[in-house]
């Protein structure tokens, strides 16, 4: 057997691995987005913004955003990706300029932290920890979510104008969010739904190039250097709070995988850690994690949707707002007045 055909053996056999990790991702998130793009256009086609879009018009008005960005805030509470695929057809549609779309997915934040609760906090994370701790945990994130959307909403009642909105815009390319035969004849619903399909193909043929591309640099490269050595930055954090020193070792554990730190952290509850020290070492061990899962997931998955511009904004506003609040809710959860 000549080198080169050991050589590209060799190369074949490390490719594999990669592309099993890397293929199944960027196929359900391919999947996720061609729904949320896919159901935009039909929310608009059959005129169902105007439905449903006044759940959320005490969110969307006050940020001064147009109400179809109501639709892709509750669909966010099911799917995030899909909520994500709104907002990115919306802001290409020329509804929402970079700003405005900014301060949209910041008000996102609290609907994409609900479809966690029922899927791991509740059945998972509150059973391992306990009801005290685990509801004042879950309780904590939910408040952390919720001020960054409230933070949102502040901001686009701040910061967004008639400028950054085009409210006349709609999804669909014709200027309208139906097409018609004839003056006043609508499409039947099956031409409703083909348009809004043929929309979104292009779209996909756009994201899943760039997905696999990126997905499949940051796979090379977290098999290539340890990522672990960003977990040494618990040890300072820990400290300026006045943490136990146990909680260092738990902190790393918790910002590389969530369900071991708790798992970890629980037997310690009243041995090593009351309750609220428990709680915050959790907090703390989320803005670690943010170093690791910004890199492994939120860039690939950012960059998939908006490109390597607009996509490292949204990175850095989502990381900014999300250190911002996890630290105050540790200083709340240490030093506020709590009856616990």
């Amino acid at each position: 057997m000549t080198p080169v055909v050991v050589a590209l053996q060799s190369q074949s056999n490390a490719l594999v691995p990669v592309l099993a990790e890397v293929l199944p991702r960027v196929a359900r998130i391919a999947v996720l987005i061609a729904l949320g793009v896919f159901l935009a256009n039909l929310a608009v086609g059959f005129g169902v913004v105007e439905r449903i879009a006044g759940l959320s018009r005490y969110l969307t008005r006050p940020a001064n955003l147009p109400d179809e960005v109501g639709t892709a805030i509750l669909t966010t509470a099911a799917s995030t990706t899909a909520g994500y695929g709104m907002l990115a057809e919306f802001r290409e549609s020329g509804m929402l300029d970079d700003r405005a779309t900014l301060v949209a997915v910041t008000i996102n934040t609290f609907f994409g932290f609900v479809q966690h609760i029922f899927t791991f906090y509740a059945p998972v994370l509150i059973p391992i920890l306990g009801m005290e701790v685990g509801v004042l945990y879950v309780g904590s994130r939910a408040l952390v979510a919720l001020g960054i959307t409230l933070a949102g909403v502040a901001a686009g009642a701040l910061l967004l104008s008639a400028e950054n909105v085009d409210r006349s815009a709609t999804v669909a390319a014709d200027g309208g969010g139906r097409r018609h035969h004839g003056d006043d004849d609508p499409d039947t619903p099956r031409e409703v739904v083909v348009h809004a399909w043929d929309r979104t193909l292009p779209k996909l043929r756009r994201i899943v190039p760039r997905l696999a591309v990126v997905y499949t640099l940051v796979v090379v490269l977290t098999r290539t250097y340890d990522l672990t050595a960003i977990t040494r930055a618990a040890d300072p954090l820990a400290t300026v709070v006045g943490l136990p020193g146990a909680a260092i070792p738990v902190i790393a554990v918790f910002a590389l995988d969530t369900t071991a730190g708790a798992a970890t952290i629980a037997p310690l509850v009243g041995v090593e850690f009351t309750p609220r020290q428990a709680v915050a070492t959790m907090l703390l061990g989320g803005i670690v994690s943010f170093a690791v899962s910004t890199f492994k997931r939120s860039i690939p998955f950012q960059y998939g949707i908006w490109g390597a511009e607009f996509g490292s904004k949204v990175v850095l506003v989502n990381t900014a707002f999300k250190i911002v609040f996890i630290g105050l809710a540790v200083t709340v959860v240490l030093y506020a007045p709590l009856p616990l």
